[in-house]
């Protein structure tokens, strides 16, 4: 049983189509092939394979991000599918013992969610991160699991933002302050 996991961090239509609500635009667009590519491998390499996807109700009153953010990966709309090829990708593979889909409502995948449960009972001691955006859901990710020990490999061909500054730190933060491999 392997002990690595990789999330897919809400790499969806409303952060990276083009008309998405809240996109990263090219930088995310343009990493579809490798996001994919990646996660493909996971699950065929009999990783375990979690797709930590954000989910609002429109206009919240009670959500932080509604003072900050347009509303996006609004509950049942098309904004909130995984985007292009991967997709297409989880359709195929939804019903593999190695793949399991999650709904988040914070930046960090395990905030609120069974994530640690999940990890903790298959032995997974390292975590593969990919995903949008950089310095928001992937970064808060990657603190709550430095935090809880866990060992982090950012894929820097496999994260993008919106903030091209904020992406920039972010890769420097998880390496020197969370001690993450940050690998091409």
């Amino acid at each position: 049983m392997s002990t690595r996991a990789w999330i897919v961090i809400d790499y969806t239509n409303d952060f990276v189509s083009a008309d998405g609500a809240l996109t990263c635009g090219e930088p995310a667009q343009e990493m579809e092939a490798d996001i994919t590519s990646l996660t493909e491998q996971a699950i065929n390499d009999g990783d375990f394979v979690v797709f930590a996807v954000d989910v609002h109700k429109e206009n919240d009153p009670y959500h932080p991000e509604t003072k900050l953010y347009p509303p996006h990966n609004i509950a049942h709309t098309e904004g909130r599918l995984l985007f292009g090829t991967l997709e297409s990708l989880y359709q195929r593979q939804r019903y593999a013992h190695n793949v399991y889909y999650m709904d988040k409502t914070r930046y960090s995948a395990f905030s609120g969610t069974d994530l640690e449960i999940k990890l903790r009972e298959r032995g997974v001691t390292e975590l593969h991160l990919l995903g949008v955006c950089t310095e928001i859901c992937v970064l808060h990710t990657a603190i709550e699991a430095y935090n809880k020990g866990f060992d982090i490999v950012i894929h820097k061909n496999a994260v993008a933002s919106f903030n091209e500054q904020g992406h920039e730190w972010a890769l420097g933060h998880f390496k020197h302050a969370l001690g993450a491999k940050v690998v091409e």
